[in-house]
């Protein structure tokens, strides 16, 4: 809820017109860059800010340089957007990149609905090997060139994969979790500072500080298992005595040899997987042709083999791939055993990993159901290294759940008593919760309405006015439109012309008195002197005119008056911060041929 940087120029340059959302490292918003012809667009990245501390500042906006330089070079790979510039304004940060037209890889992947139903008959278009071998080739060759620049991009996810609709190849977005390989650090990623959809794509190993360039890798390799099983990251089971992920069944539509290479990227253990994106492109080259694909093992397993049992080496399956020669049960059991027999067994196993729980009491948190994902979380035992993690998310889930009840009845009260503005302004602190943001949406969406048909009737009654001339009480109903209204560019314009016709049409009536009062008309003069609003330049100065016509009127009428009498209690009444000198200075050098705009001054 950042409603009010929409219409906000920053540089005198990027205009933002839409929010994209809220991460973990800071808001993203589409712009315009109103320098260009074309309005170009392009996404603005506001970093968060989190102290206002000018040792935090300095330290934040050393990194802020250094990750700068280190995006500019990455946008010179093609499928990588472009780093247009980086600035500070207002102890905020921004980055301003290329915007992809296109659309989120999300739009493309299949999607188990019902896990009860046969694969056949709930999903929707499991794509095939081919298809998940050219997905995986091509982000590859971005991840190479990533990871050879000494960063790990930290969050692939279909989210951050865009189909780019000039030439349909995929761009890696969101660089704002970079780390460079030589990451080192003892702080854990607490899970509840993780987006909800980022969940399952992140290894274990990046839960602990541990970020190596091959969690890039398995993150990638779970968005091809989701492409071929239709399967979400947080729908697979977990094997619990390995950790490894169970994905592959009997009429999964892949080879062995496929299989073996998606495992070995989601291995649970990060040295159990291909090392770099390198080794895993050299694997998928070296694919065995058709007529020497691996043969179908046709076995009936009753039991699964324990980690320490070895499986049939790939030379006695009939394959001399080099990628199956050594393999181990850990990196293969699931694509050489699981998929032949086992898996139901294991499909119906209760025990999930410590991680896996967590994930899953997130979910339920997201959704709403805070004392479900509270026992769920609780439920992991204290012995588990999950269990700390566990603790602290729940602690911070109550706090959470809590500001954003708050938040929603001070904006329900708010639309009750029809303060649009405070329920945008109760909605913006409501906490990233997807339940929370769900009600809070459909009140944010009335005040939206309510705001935008009291815009539509405040500038009707200002335009009306102002046809009148009255610019004061049109700038009145101007300066009651909220500055959430869509509006509200335009309005912050008629304003200011608002102000500058109200400037004319004040120093015309000052001028029309001087000439009336030359002529002896002081009656006249007097009449187009309190014609004169307030809140203009030359307001004083015929405040002071008023005194002096207004003294040489009553000495018309009656000579016998005392001049210093008069003057003295016109003085005290306008006060004596009044500069006559000047003010008589700005009326003598009045040009009344000096361009009026497109005021008609009657």
């Amino acid at each position: 809820m950042t409603n009010y940087m929409i219409g906000k120029v920053l540089q005198g340059r990027y205009q933002i017109v839409q929010s994209l959302g809220t991460g973990v490292f800071g808001q993203t918003y589409i712009a315009v860059d109103i320098e260009t012809p074309e309005n170009s667009k392009c996404v603005v990245k506001q970093i968060k800010v989190t102290s206002s501390h000018p040792a935090y500042l300095q330290n934040l906006r050393l990194h802020f340089l250094a990750e700068s330089k280190t995006l500019e070079y990455l946008g010179h790979h093609e499928q990588i957007p472009q780093l247009l510039a980086c600035f500070e304004e207002d102890e905020r940060f921004y980055l301003v990149q290329e915007f992809i037209d296109g659309h989120a890889l999300t739009a493309e992947l299949p999607t188990k609905k019902n896990l009860e139903l046969p694969t056949e008959e709930n999903t929707e278009f499991l794509w095939t090997e081919n298809e998940v071998v050219g997905f995986l080739l091509d982000v590859l060759g971005i991840l190479k060139f990533v990871h050879s620049q000494g960063v790990i991009h930290c969050d692939v996810k279909p989210e951050n994969l865009i189909r780019r609709t000039h030439d349909g190849k995929l761009v890696l977005i969101d660089f704002g979790s970079i780390q460079p390989v030589d990451f080192k650090s003892d702080e854990v990623l607490p899970i509840y500072k993780i987006p909800v959809t980022s969940l399952g794509y992140i290894p274990p190993e990046q839960f602990i500080g541990q970020t190596q360039p091959n969690s890039d890798i398995y993150a990638l390799g779970m968005i091809a298992i989701q492409a071929l099983t239709g399967l979400t990251p947080l729908q697979l089971k977990v094997e619990p005595h390995s950790n490894q992920i169970i994905w592959r069944s009997s009429n999964t539509p892949v080879s062995d040899y496929v299989a073996a290479i998606l495992t070995q990227m989601v291995s649970y253990d990060a040295k159990e997987r291909f090392q770099s994106a390198t080794e895993v492109i050299q694997a998928l080259q070296e694919m065995p042709l058709e007529n020497e694909a691996l043969q179908t093992i046709e076995a009936n397993y009753v039991e699964f083999a324990e980690p320490s049992e070895e499986i049939p080496r790939p030379d006695e399956l009939g394959s001399k791939s080099p990628l199956l020669t050594g393999m181990k049960v850990g990196l293969a059991a699931n694509s050489l055993v699981v998929g032949f027999g086992v898996y139901s067994l294991l499909s119906n196993a209760p025990a999930y990993s410590e991680t896996q729980t967590l994930y899953q009491a997130t979910e339920e948190f997201q959704s709403g159901d805070l004392e479900g994902a509270i026992a769920l979380a609780k439920s992991i035992p204290r012995t588990s290294n999950v269990y700390p993690d566990a603790q602290t998310t729940i602690e911070d889930w109550q706090n959470q759940w809590r500001a954003a009840a708050e938040q929603y009845q001070v904006a329900e009260k708010a639309i009750h008593e029809n303060r649009w503005t405070d329920v945008l302004h109760a909605a913006a602190q409501v906490p990233d919760i997807l339940y929370w943001q769900s009600k809070i949406d459909h009140l944010v969406k009335h005040a939206q309405v309510s705001i935008e048909i009291r815009t539509k009737d405040l500038l009707a009654k200002a335009y009306e006015k102002a046809a009148d001339r009255d610019f004061s009480a049109a700038l009145d109903y101007l300066h009651q439109i909220p500055q959430e209204s869509s509006a509200n560019k335009m309005v912050q314009q008629k304003i200011a012309e608002y102000n500058e016709k109200q400037r004319v049409r004040a120093t015309y009536y000052l001028q029309k008195a001087y000439n009336t009062a030359a002529d002896g008309d002081f009656d006249n003069a007097v009449a187009y002197l309190q014609e004169v609003p307030k809140n203009t330049p030359v307001y004083e100065a015929a405040q002071l005119k008023l005194i002096e016509y207004s003294y040489k009127q009553r000495l018309a009428e009656d000579p016998k008056i005392a001049s210093s009498q008069i003057l003295n209690s016109g003085q005290k009444k306008v006060g004596q911060s009044i500069n006559k000198s000047s003010a008589l200075s700005s009326i003598k050098s009045f040009d009344p041929t000096d361009d009026l705009q497109e005021v008609n001054i009657r």
